[in-house]
């Protein structure tokens, strides 16, 4: 069921367009017309893990566990090494409890040698020694372990019961010191979800936001005997997710992910509080659409893009995104002043 389940997804996340946008978009900058720099003097890099990475970008989680998406991991892993980005796998719960499926996850590591920043991918349900696991099977420098309450209800398979999720999450990243990325799928993270996760030791915070895959509707596509047509829209966009991380977790390093297609989608959630971005579904479309060599091509007009905004911006550093002004516009202006005013009112009380 699982292996039918990894693929069918491919196929329904090809098919599907987002639902809803992210939200950046509304996050207003204004260009400087004095930026008093040169292009050669733009640094697009950002320390993650501990290692300098040369682009904002990391190549989020997407598949593995089949034939099919063995290939898929081996070209996204020969697009992370031709960039010096890191990768995170698609979840190897299937290869914890199928051997035969742990060839689609190890090609990752096998494409990207030994230099490889790769990060692994488990449920918040799995014990520490299936953590650990899940880590030696590709030789992970971390581990990224996902919340899901929004795609298991969607599935007709999917878990029904989420109790301990939070406290077995502690035992993980306890166990796993600086090497722990919280995730969410594509449904975002609330204040309140900040709020608990500033008591648990993670190294970053992956907020996922809705915008980008959708996966409401991907599951709703494999099922004909159930219509979740009206949970499309279901989850927190991208934006106001950074947004609701940045002001409850401001000493947990932050990753945008959720739509993340463009140059300006990685300023814009920089500028909210991002550290680091996650892209994945449109790098997919255009290997799978195109080729490996399209989806590099695509790949190199983001970073070379995110360099000009950079410069237009008066920034040379990514790390100066986090300094300059912005306006929110439209309804992430309205959520962001609905959620303020709530917030004051619990204050006042």
């Amino acid at each position: 069921m699982r292996k039918e389940r990894k693929d069918e997804h491919i196929e329904q996340v090809l098919r599907t367009e987002p639902y809803g946008g992210t939200l950046l978009d509304q996050v207003v900058l204004e260009p400087v017309s004095f930026p008093e720099l040169s292009l050669s003097e733009i640094n697009t890099s950002v320390t993650f893990f501990g290692r300098t990475i040369p682009a904002p970008l990391m190549i989020n989680a997407m598949t593995g566990g089949t034939d099919m998406t063995k290939g898929i991991n081996r070209d996204l892993a020969q697009i992370a090494k031709d960039f010096g980005l890191p990768m995170q796998v698609g979840s190897q719960v299937i290869a914890l409890e199928d051997s035969a499926a742990v060839d689609s996850f190890h090609i990752v590591r096998e494409t990207l040698g030994q230099d490889g920043l790769i990060i692994g991918n488990v449920s918040a349900g799995v014990s520490v020694e299936q953590v650990k696991r899940a880590m030696e099977m590709i030789d992970a420098q971390g581990i990224g372990v996902h919340i899901n309450p929004s795609q298991e209800m969607a599935q007709e398979e999917g878990d029904r019961d989420f109790r301990g999720l939070y406290d077995n999450l502690r035992r993980i990243a306890e166990a796993f010191p600086e090497k722990v990325i919280v995730k969410e799928v594509g449904f975002g993270m609330s204040r309140q979800d900040g709020r608990l996760l500033r008591d648990i030791p993670v190294e970053y915070i992956d907020v996922s936001g809705s915008g980008g895959t959708n996966f409401m509707e991907v599951e709703d596509q494999r099922s004909m005997r159930r219509d979740l047509t009206e949970f499309y829209s279901w989850g927190i966009p991208t934006a106001k997710a950074i947004w609701n991380v940045r002001k409850e977790c401001q000493n947990t390093k932050r990753i945008a992910s959720g739509g993340i297609k463009t140059a300006t989608d990685v300023l814009h959630a920089h500028v909210l509080g991002a550290d680091m971005s996650a892209i994945s579904g449109e790098l997919l479309r255009y290997l799978m659409h195109g080729s490996l060599e399209y989806a590099e091509e695509y790949l190199q007009g983001v970073i070379d893009n995110i360099a000009m905004g950079l410069l237009l911006l008066g920034c040379r550093t990514m790390a100066d995104l986090h300094r300059i002004p912005y306006l929110m516009v439209g309804r992430l202006k309205e959520l962001v002043d609905a959620e303020e005013r709530t917030e004051g009112r619990k204050g006042r009380a």
